[in-house]
C-alpha cells in the first residue's frame, strides 16, 4: 500500500467506509470503470495540498481570455510536436509514406496563433489529431487493426477500442498526479471547465497521449500481444475482454515506469514523474515565476 498511487476498479465490487478511510490516509485514488470498460468516476481523497492562492490563480488564468489562450496554445503545440516526433521516428525506419501526413500536421501547427479564440484552437487540435490518425494504418499494417474513422461510446472497431481505453488510462494517470500538486483538477485551460467533470487532466493528457497511449498501442499490436480474440462485440460496439485489459494496463504501467535521460536535470526520470513535472511547470507559470513550456520528446 505504501507504493500505490491509485487503484483501477473494473469489476463489480463493494467498498467499505473503513477501506475508503484507509485509502484517504494513504492518499490513494480509486478509479472506477463500468461493465463496458468506460470510466465512470474517481474517489478523490481529501486534498492534502490545498492552496487557495493557487486556485485563485487558476481561475484568473481561465477567466482572462488572453492568459487562457497562452496556456491552451502551448498545450496544443506540445501535443502536435510529440505527434511529429512519433511520425519522424517511423519515417526514419522506412515508412516514408508518412512524410505527407507529417507535412500536413506541420502546416496545421503553423496556423495556430494566440489571436484565435479557444474554439478555433480546439478545431485545429482536432484536425491535427484526425490527420495523425490516418498514419495509424501505415504504422500498424494489420488488417485486424484498421482505423477507418474515430468512433466513441461505443467504439466500432478494435483500434478505436484501444484508443478509447488508452485515453481513459492516461486521463486517470494525470488525475492521480494532479492530486499530488497544489492544482485543482476542475479548472483546465484548453478544455472548458464545467460542473460535471475534471478538465485539467484532459489538458495535460493531450501532451502525453502520443508518447504513452499511442506507443503502447503500436507496441502491443506490433508484437501481436493483442489480437481479435481479446475483443468482444457488445451491442453496437467492440469492447476489450478482461484479458485484453490486463495486457494493456500492464504495458501502460510499464511505460509509465520507463525512465528517460532528462537533459535539464542531468538524470533519469520516469514518464510518471514527467507528468508531475509538467504540472509543476504549470504552477510556476500561474504564479508568474516561469513561462510554461510543454514537454517535447527529443527521441
Amino acid at each position: 500500500m505504501e507504493d500505490l498511487h491509485d487503484i483501477y476498479i473494473f469489476g463489480e465490487v463493494s467498498v467499505s467506509k473503513k477501506f475508503l478511510e484507509y485509502a484517504t490516509q494513504k492518499q490513494i485514488l480509486l478509479h472506477f470503470f463500468n461493465y463496458y470498460g468506460y470510466y465512470t468516476g474517481t474517489y478523490y481523497p481529501r486534498e492534502h495540498y490545498n492552496s487557495g492562492y493557487m486556485i485563485l490563480k487558476q481561475a484568473e488564468h481561465y477567466m482572462e481570455a488572453e492568459k487562457r489562450k497562452v496556456i491552451a496554445k502551448e498545450i496544443i503545440e506540445g501535443s502536435a510536436k510529440n505527434i511529429l516526433q512519433i511520425l519522424k521516428y517511423y519515417i526514419s525506419r522506412g515508412k516514408t509514406e508518412l512524410t505527407m501526413i507529417l507535412g500536413q500536421i506541420q502546416e496545421l501547427l503553423n496556423s495556430l496563433n494566440e489571436s484565435m479564440d479557444i474554439n478555433a484552437m480546439m478545431a485545429i487540435e482536432g484536425n491535427i489529431r484526425e490527420t495523425y490518425y490516418q498514419a495509424f494504418d501505415m504504422i500498424l499494417q494489420n488488417h485486424d487493426f484498421t482505423f477507418d474513422k474515430r468512433t466513441r461510446r461505443p467504439p466500432q472497431n478494435y483500434l478505436n477500442t484501444l484508443i478509447s481505453f488508452g485515453n481513459s488510462m492516461i486521463y486517470t494517470a494525470v488525475l492521480s498526479e494532479i492530486y499530488n500538486t497544489h492544482l485543482d483538477p476542475r479548472i483546465g485551460f484548453l478544455h472548458t471547465s464545467n460542473q460535471r467533470r475534471f478538465t485539467l487532466n484532459l489538458d495535460i493528457a493531450e501532451i502525453f497521449k502520443p508518447l504513452l497511449v499511442d506507443r503502447v498501442i503500436f507496441t502491443l499490436v506490433g508484437r501481436k500481444a493483442l489480437s481479435s480474440k481479446h475483443f468482444d462485440k457488445k451491442g453496437n460496439g467492440i469492447l476489450l475482454k478482461d484479458e485484453g485489459r490486463k495486457i494493456f494496463i500492464q504495458e501502460m504501467d510499464n511505460r509509465l515506469k520507463t525512465t528517460i535521460n532528462h537533459k535539464r536535470l542531468g538524470r533519469k526520470v520516469s514518464y510518471r514523474r514527467l507528468i508531475r513535472m509538467e504540472l509543476y511547470k504549470l504552477e510556476k507559470h500561474l504564479i508568474g515565476e516561469q513561462k510554461y513550456e510543454p514537454f517535447i520528446s527529443l527521441w
